[in-house]
């Protein structure tokens, strides 16, 4: 069996079916696609791709896998559906999911259409698999999806602990070996096995600390805002469809922009790290309930209200709202007592946590270094903010 040297795992062994689908090339344009997009923009060293996780967490499902016994055609099923989960991301991961949902109706994690003809298809049923059943597992579907995609999933455990190896940080550290070693299914819903709490309730801490350092660091959502926003425009003022936006590589995206009149000049400022500055920076509690709900168009119509009574062009003030706060791994089900329970109903942990969601959130009204000033008075009138911390 091939191997191949991983900086997070060390060796990891490729099945059969791992390495036919490993030189397709939807596989090998995630050798592209920069794991955490703009975050490189404030950490140098996070340059790592979604390839290498992808193969990371396709060894992390081959380890849970053995673990629970399981094995034959289900197993390889999970192991190409670990491989391929991230084939339906676009250009710069999450940054442009937004965008690709808007346009196509469709989710990076709905990889049906993507499985269902070319490389991959022929790939998978080489191997005797159903690629209709594959992408069911990519979505996180039946019991053996939440393997894939679910509270306990191995996406999840690999990309903190990569994410914080390649960032530096001492925070996405998680012992997988114990969370994968306590994957039980009780009532076909994959739980942690008695006497893990605390091994449930770390993920959790890494996670919430990875947010609050990397994944929502202030530079990489403002780069984020306009990347999206710049995106958003290459669309409406070209004749790039939004099938072809969804399969660029971030250098093509790039390229797209620079060679786009109408976008060439926020291209430059994102290459070159010429950032918008934060006009606003405003605490849960100083947002109204309607702003923090406000849907997409909703968020542009507040965008061009803010620059119209500002007296600045419409592309010069972002509005970035991340929406209400969530944390959907508190819902994690573990065995205390012989009773599977809610983690955040046994965890005073967890509730806490989630109560430091709305202490860390942040509204963001960002524009050029040299309009801040009558953008901050121009959003504070018209979004209604009190007490706002520039």
């Amino acid at each position: 069996m091939q191997a191949i040297k991983d900086s997070v795992h060390d060796y990891v062994e490729l099945p059969p079916v791992v390495e036919a689908l490993l030189d397709t090339a939807p596989v090998q344009r995630l050798r592209h696609i920069k794991q955490l997009s703009t975050v490189q923009l404030v950490y140098p060293s996070a340059n790592h791709t979604r390839f290498e996780h992808s193969l990371g967490v396709a060894h992390l499902a081959g380890r849970a896998l053995d673990l629970l016994e399981i094995e034959g055609q289900r197993a390889n099923a999970v192991r190409a559906a670990a491989l391929l989960h991230d084939v339906g991301h676009g250009p710069y991961g999450h940054q442009t999911e937004g965008i690709i949902e808007r346009r196509l109706g469709r989710h990076h994690d709905e990889v049906g259409d993507l499985l269902s003809w070319g490389e991959i298809a022929d790939a998978l049923e080489r191997h005797d698999l159903n690629p209709e059943e594959v992408a069911a597992l990519v979505a996180g579907e039946g019991e053996l999806g939440q393997l894939v995609a679910g509270e306990l999933d191995v996406d999840r455990m690999d990309y903190l602990v990569r994410d914080a190896h390649h960032t530096g940080v001492p925070y996405g550290t998680v012992d997988y070996g114990r969370l994968l070693g306590a994957l039980r299914f009780a009532d076909e819903r994959l739980v942690l096995a008695e006497g893990n709490v605390q091994t449930a309730e770390s993920l959790l801490v890494a996670r919430a600390l990875m947010n609050a350092t990397v994944y929502r660091h202030h530079v990489s959502r403002i780069a984020g805002a306009m990347l999206e926003r710049t995106s958003e425009r290459l669309l409406d003022s070209t004749d790039c469809t939004p099938e072809e936006f969804r399969r660029f590589t971030d250098a093509e995206l790039l390229a797209a922009l620079r060679d786009c009149a109408e976008t060439a000049e926020m291209a430059d400022r994102i290459a070159g790290r010429k950032l918008f500055k934060r006009a606003v920076w405003a605490e849960w509690e100083a947002v109204p309930a309607e702003i923090v709900a406000a849907d997409h168009a909703e968020v542009r119509e507040f965008e061009r209200d803010i620059a119209t009574a500002a007296g600045v062009p419409p592309e010069a003030v972002l509005l970035d709202s991340p929406g209400e706060p969530s944390m959907p791994e508190s819902s994690t089900r573990v065995v205390v007592d012989g009773e599977v329970r809610r983690l955040a109903d046994q965890s005073p942990l967890v509730r806490g946590l989630q109560a430091s969601q709305r202490t860390q959130w942040r509204l963001g009204v960002y524009a050029p270094d040299e309009r801040t000033d009558e953008v901050e008075r121009a959003a504070k009138a018209v979004l209604g903010l009190r007490d706002v911390t520039p």
